[in-house]
Order: structure tokens, then C-alpha cells, then sequence
């Protein structure tokens, strides 16, 4: 027997596939990882068949049981993946008409692989997004809990990372709660495209079999079928808003990974990390390297690539199914662990991190990050405030000559640049004085992001909830 008439598709060629090819064309050493989703997709579409008079009920429960034997093979590690069979599929049907005979033929009725494998990649895209929800939820609980308890803990806030107002470190891990908040809102919207079932488009034109795609949709736990088979079979684009929504939850990640390692270093001593989450150097022994928020900002260029991969996979591709559509596993296997793992790392990490108060402290005292704080007084007491920006440059450039920050100076020195301020402009010069004035929603003021955290803990259990 030649080997193209061990293919599903050998009746049709004269000649056995070249053994290059059918190694180029294989896809089964990655789409393997599909296997428990493919025989989910199976024992419902078996069951779909024998309730629409298909099967008989025997022949459905021999189906089923000999599926269920094969995942016990498979997750033993038993399972004997062959090449020439080509894919997950394949395999899975082969072993199954091993086990149970001709029965095992009739499974594929009502169905091609195009629409096998979409059912399987959103199956499996289904599964994943929701271990990536837990994680993403963990990460965000973590967070909000470290910037309720460093509600008041003073730190220097940056623009052009230079030091530019005080804030609160909790305010800080805040701003990057609200990052995570969207790219949690963006997963769910993601999940409710994803979970729209492919199965009874057959090839491209649907199946003149009598099947019944809503009862396999709720088998599946799908919300619905798809509405347009050569749409059903061909596209990826759920695929491709994944990968869009990793790429921007990694950049949001990649941003904080980089204040991580700033923080870290000598020169800005901020927090220290656990010895858990760092590595050591083989020639430096005094050396601590963030590894983790390190090696999460470098896998961001890694997730990126994979949604460029996408796109240009699926941009000329015509109507329906194409070869090139087994190209899109491998990269979305590696987004989907990247992401997974990237988010267990963090959501680990975070709660442990250990801010260096004083350190913080010290920094916000320089860099006159009070100064605008003294415009705003100033503007108070009706002084313009293009006056106002004057007078505060006049008394910064005099600090930086006399070395001293604006609270440090003298109510003498700083009348020298307007009769109007008085006493009371130490109240605003404080660095404690500076972040209790912004007391409004949004605003840095210790009682503000205790507030805000209380909201956030809020709409996240909303969330879960409406998930």
C-alpha cells in the first residue's frame, strides 16, 4: 500500500507524498498541544449526530468511549504522533478507527478539517484567555492592595524622567492598575469573539447533512454558531485580537518593568526586590540584577513580532480555507504563554516589592518639585500666573545657586522675589503639603488613593462578576 493511500485525502493521487513535503506540510509536532479541544469538538459533534439520526446511539457511544481513551493515552504520554498523518486530527481519527473499527470513520461526517481545527484554535483560545484572566485578576488585586497601603508614602512623580511634582507611591501603582483595568476589558470584549463556533461549516459551504449547529454550540458552551461558513472556516482575526491585546498588555508591562529596574538601581533606590524574583553576577558578587521585570520587558518585542506574524499571515489570503492558515498556531501558542507566564511572574512579584520610603523621600526634597506648588500659591494671592512662573524661576535659579531646596529657604529669601508671599507658604512647600492639595478625584492626595483603590477593588469584582 502506498503511502498516499494512508492519507484521509489519498484515493485522489497516484503517487506517494515526497517525504520532504509531507514533513513541510505536517503540522502535527505543534497542533498536537490541540489535542484535548479536538476530542472535546468530537464527542460533541458525535453526540450532535446521533440526536439528528446520523449515528445510532451505539455507534456514538463507542465513539465517545474510544475518544476518552485516547486522551487517557495522550496525557499518559502513551499516544504514538505520526508524521504522515499530518495533524492532530488525523491522528486522534486513526487511532479511534484502530480502536473501534469502521465506527471510527463515521465520526467525520458533517465535517471537514477547516472547520475542525477553527472549532479547536477558539476552544483552545477560550481556555487560555480565561487561565490569562486569573492571572490578569490576581495582578490587579495585588496591585491595588500594595497602593492602599502606600497611600501615603511620598515619592518624586516625572515628566521627561526628570522630577517634575510629588505624588504618592500608591498613586503611582494606580496609574498602573488603571493600564491593567483596560487591558482586562480588552480580554473579555476579545473572549466574546472568540467564543462563536466554526463546527457544521464543513470544508467552506457548509454540509448537505441534516446536523443541528446549536445543539453543538451549547454542548460546547459556545454563545453561538457562526453565521457564515466560508467566514467560519477561514478567518483569524480573533486570533490576531488576541495577539493585539498581548502586545498591549505587554507594552504596559514593559513600561513598568522598566521604573522596576530604574527603581532597583543604585542611583534611584527606590524599592528592593526579592532575592527570589533576582539573579546574581558570576564576576560581581555584590551585584542584584532584576532578572524578572528585566526579561518581561525583552519578551515584549517577542509577542509583538507574533501579531505582526498574524497579520501578514491572514492580509492576502482569499477566500475560504488556505494551507497558510497552519502558520498561524505556533505563533499564537508562544503569545499565549508569554502572556500567561509574563502575568504569573508579575502577579507574583508585585505584592512582594518593598518601597524604600526615606529613599523616595529624599529624591521628591530635590529637584524643586514643590515649585509649582508655589505658583499656585502665588496665583492665589492674585499675582498672574505668568508673574507667578517668573517669581518661582527667580527662586529656583537662586536654590540651585545656594543649594537649597524651596522649603528649606527663609521667609526673608523668598519675599526678595515677592513682597506677597508670607508665612503660610510653608504649608504648600511641604513635600506632605504639596500631594494633600490635589484632593479631588483622580488627584494624589493620600485620602484620594485610599478612595480610589476602594473603587477599583469595585469595578474589578464587577468585572469578575459580569465575566
Amino acid at each position: 500500500m502506498s503511502q498516499a493511500t494512508n492519507q484521509s485525502w489519498g484515493g485522489r493521487f497516484s503517487e506517494p507524498t515526497d517525504a520532504f513535503v509531507a514533513r513541510f506540510t505536517a503540522s502535527v509536532n505543534f497542533d498536537q498541544r490541540l489535542a484535548r479541544q479536538d476530542i472535546q469538538g468530537s464527542i460533541a459533534h458525535a453526540t450532535m449526530l446521533a440526536r439528528v439520526g446520523a449515528l445510532t446511539d451505539d455507534e456514538r457511544d463507542a465513539i465517545i468511549n474510544g475518544l476518552t481513551e485516547i486522551q487517557g493515552e495522550i496525557e499518559r504520554g502513551e499516544f504514538n504522533w505520526s508524521v504522515p498523518l499530518e495533524d492532530v486530527h488525523m491522528n486522534i481519527e486513526a487511532r479511534l478507527t484502530d480502536k473501534i473499527g469502521i465506527t471510527g470513520k463515521k465520526l467525520h461526517t458533517g465535517r471537514s478539517r477547516n472547520d475542525q481545527v477553527a472549532t479547536d484554535i477558539r476552544l483552545f483560545m477560550r481556555d487560555e484567555i480565561d487561565v490569562i484572566e486569573a492571572e490578569l485578576v490576581r495582578l490587579r488585586e495585588g496591585m491595588i492592595e500594595l497602593a492602599d497601603r502606600e497611600a501615603d508614602t511620598i515619592m518624586p512623580g516625572f515628566t521627561h524622567l526628570q522630577t517634575a511634582q510629588p505624588v504618592t507611591f500608591g498613586h503611582h501603582l494606580l496609574a498602573w492598575q488603571e493600564m491593567l483595568t483596560r487591558d482586562h476589558e480588552r480580554l473579555l470584549d476579545c473572549r466574546k469573539r472568540v467564543n462563536v463556533m466554526p463546527l457544521g461549516a464543513a470544508a467552506l459551504a457548509g454540509t448537505t447533512y441534516p446536523i443541528d449547529r446549536h445543539v453543538t454550540a451549547e454542548l460546547l458552551g459556545f454563545d453561538r454558531p457562526a453565521e457564515n461558513s466560508l467566514d467560519a472556516v477561514s478567518d483569524r482575526d480573533f486570533a490576531i485580537e488576541f495577539t493585539s491585546f498581548a502586545s498591549i498588555l505587554l507594552m504596559h508591562l514593559s513600561r513598568m518593568s522598566e521604573e522596576l529596574v530604574l527603581w532597583t538601581s543604585a542611583q534611584f533606590d527606590f524599592i528592593d526586590l526579592p532575592d527570589r524574583f533576582c539573579t546574581g553576577s558570576s564576576i560581581m558578587p555584590q551585584k542584584k540584577n532584576p532578572d524578572v521585570p528585566e526579561l518581561v520587558r525583552g519578551k515584549t518585542g517577542r509577542v509583538y513580532g507574533h501579531l505582526m506574524a498574524l497579520l501578514t499571515l491572514m492580509k492576502s489570503q482569499p477566500l475560504a480555507y488556505n494551507k497558510d492558515n497552519q502558520e498561524d498556531k505556533e505563533p499564537l501558542f508562544d503569545a499565549v504563554d508569554t502572556v500567561r507566564d509574563c502575568l504569573k511572574a508579575f502577579a507574583d512579584m508585585v505584592p512582594a516589592i518593598e518601597p524604600k520610603k526615606d529613599s523616595m523621600y529624599e529624591a521628591a526634597r530635590r529637584g524643586f518639585s514643590t515649585a509649582t506648588d508655589l505658583a499656585d500659591y502665588l496665583v492665589r494671592k492674585g499675582v498672574a500666573f505668568r508673574d507667578a512662573h517668573e517669581i518661582v524661576g527667580q527662586s529656583v535659579a537662586y536654590g540651585l545657586k545656594t543649594k537649597k531646596d524651596l522649603s528649606e529657604m527663609t521667609l526673608e529669601e523668598l519675599q526678595q522675589f515677592s513682597a506677597t508671599i508670607e508665612q503660610d507658604v510653608f504649608e504648600v512647600l511641604t513635600l506632605e503639603g504639596s500631594v494633600a492639595a490635589r484632593n479631588h478625584i483622580g488627584g494624589t492626595a493620600p485620602d484620594q488613593v485610599r478612595a480610589a483603590a476602594s473603587r477599583a477593588r469595585g469595578a474589578l469584582a464587577s468585572l469578575k462578576g459580569a465575566a
